[in-house]
């Protein structure tokens, strides 16, 4: 009994041994933070000159793929979009009309998701961070927060973001980010340089 106990020990700290060792290799990082649904990603990046990192970090933390998800103030798909703002989207561009259970289509919900967060980026003169912080917490409160120096926008003071869901939101999403880059950047191609420097 002792000598069959001592084998099984022996078997997992091997197991573990293995592990440890492959946790930075690409093969196992990219099966610990997989990245769905790359076609639409990749298409609407292209389309809309975003990088695709960006569009599955904000993908992961808002819904974690799931494109079926409404949340209890009726965001809905992938990219938790609102009705009303998939509705200006479509009215400030040349994007095909859509009834609201289309936004639980990914192709469409990517599409409008991606167009939007272009849109902040551009918005806010390229800085990336103000962009995930609007995506979340809406234009009108980071807005306030600029002008009134609340938060400078800089991803070194995230924490002077008042809201916590925000301050959370943005950390995760750049983690993500960040975590895609490093994994799939070789595969996908390089990171735009924009974005790179929307970060420095």
């Amino acid at each position: 009994m002792t000598f069959l106990r001592k084998k099984r020990v022996f078997a997992l700290l091997l197991v573990c041994f293995i592990v440890v060792l492959f946790m930075n290799s690409s093969f196992i990082g990219r099966k610990l933070y997989p990245i769905y649904f790359e076609q639409e990603i990749r298409q609407s990046a292209a389309k809309h000159h975003i990088d695709p990192f960006l569009i599955a970090a904000i993908i992961r933390v808002e819904t974690n793929y799931k494109h079926h998800l409404e949340s209890k103030k009726g965001a809905l798909g992938l990219m938790q979009l609102m009705p009303d703002t998939a509705d200006w989207i479509v009215e400030s561009t040349n994007l095909e009309p859509h009834a609201q259970k289309d936004l639980l289509e990914v192709d469409v919900n990517i599409n409008l998701g991606s167009w939007y967060l272009s849109w902040l980026q551009k918005h806010y003169n390229g800085n990336l961070v103000y962009a995930i912080a609007a995506y979340n917490a809406g234009q009108g409160n980071v807005n306030k927060w600029k002008q009134n120096d609340i938060w400078d926008g800089s991803q070194a003071n995230i924490n002077q973001i008042p809201f916590g869901e925000t301050r959370h939101y943005v950390q995760r999403v750049l983690y993500y980010y960040e975590k895609y880059t490093n994994l799939y950047s070789e595969r996908w191609g390089a990171l735009p340089k924009q974005n790179k420097e929307a970060l420095d």
